[in-house]
């Protein structure tokens, strides 16, 4: 094991429009927004989230476009959630980058 060479896999694929530092990885927290409930019970809304995973295909490129894995956290609880879509609007179902303050 000591002999094989370090793998290094390269930052996922820019997101168009965004500045490069932008690029999802393990760690960085974004927004999840959630779907709410089909009967209106509970409105879709935005929660914390970290990045679980970002897919690569075995090459070291990003598998999936900007789709990740996430850790939502929730005010009762935390879920899971795979190949979670990038979308800088928010639609429910999806990820984003948390606004600039």
């Amino acid at each position: 094991m000591a002999d094989e060479p370090t793998r290094v896999l390269p930052i996922s694929t820019p997101i168009t429009g965004k500045p490069s530092h932008l690029n999802p990885s393990v760690g960085r927290v974004v927004r999840y927004v959630s779907y709410g409930t089909p009967g209106g019970e509970f409105a879709s809304e935005e929660r914390a989230a970290i990045i679980t995973e970002v897919p690569y295909r075995g090459d070291g490129t990003d598998r999936h476009g900007n789709m990740v894995g996430l850790a939502v956290l929730n005010p009762t609880g935390f879920f899971f959630n795979r190949d979670v879509p990038y979308d800088e609007h928010g639609t429910p179902g999806t990820w984003h980058w948390p606004e600039r303050g």
